[in-house]
């Protein structure tokens, strides 16, 4: 299949000193065990919440759990804290659908849906309130992931005046529109085309990796979710 270029492949994605450094047998087989159990566990029948918690799962047992907290914060699905408490900052933001709630999820044809404008309308609202350490944003339907680069966000929505003037009406009740519905049809939808042709982000499918032999494919993959990547944290090269 061949992949537009503004998306790019784990392995495209990842620091190119970063993607040198060597993790360990042990680190791997736990990482593709947990990648497994992801995939099995994921029902297509149950809803968002069941889902989104065997990804939290699937991270806190491969990486997270001992350094950082993740859960849900306010209206958002899951938030990787950058910190081991759910009162710090959150680095990395979430939006989870269902793997049978097709309408609100993207393709990699079309971002312009609804689970893409809950994203910006969370973004904006974080960097609202001052927080200036995201440094991801996720969508996924835990078959799926989407990734994109918060500088991708801030340059192509946070900066741009008009709408951070029409969400900071929204906000304060200036509007015609009351909900956030509305905010993603009237609002997002129109910045979203406007941005789209320019946004790069990341992707892959689970269900591609199962039964893949690429040692290296499945190293990138294992990196790409890691909090070097995902936190941008420093790392020993």
């Amino acid at each position: 299949m061949t992949i537009p270029s503004q998306i790019l492949r784990p392995r495209q994605a990842i620091n190119k000193a970063f993607l040198k450094v060597k993790p360990t047998r042990i680190e791997i087989d736990k990482f593709k065990e947990n990648l497994k159990k992801l995939h099995a566990t994921t029902d297509p029948d149950k809803d968002e919440e069941h889902n989104k918690n065997l990804i939290r799962d699937f991270l806190n047992n491969t990486y997270y759990a001992q350094d950082y907290s993740i859960n849900t914060k306010e209206r958002i699905d899951l938030v990787i804290h950058t910190e081991n408490n759910s009162n710090s900052d959150a680095g990395v933001i979430f939006e989870i659908k269902a793997p049978s709630e097709t309408r609100d999820m993207l393709t990699k044809d079309n971002i312009n849906v609804k689970a893409f404008h809950q994203l910006v309308l969370y973004y904006l609202r974080e960097r609202r309130d001052k927080n200036i350490k995201i440094k991801n944003l996720i969508i996924s339907n835990n078959y799926e992931w989407f990734i994109f680069d918060s500088n991708v966000f801030e340059k192509k929505f946070a900066d741009n005046k008009k709408l951070v003037k029409q969400f900071n009406d929204f906000e304060r009740d200036a509007l015609s529109i009351k909900t956030t519905d509305a905010f993603y049809k009237e609002i997002a939808t129109v910045f979203t085309k406007s941005a789209e042709q320019d946004i790069r982000y990341t992707y892959f499918d689970i269900r591609d990796y199962q039964d893949s032999k690429d040692e290296k494919e499945i190293i990138s993959l294992f990196k790409l979710l890691s909090p070097q990547h995902l936190l941008k944290l420093p790392f020993e090269n």
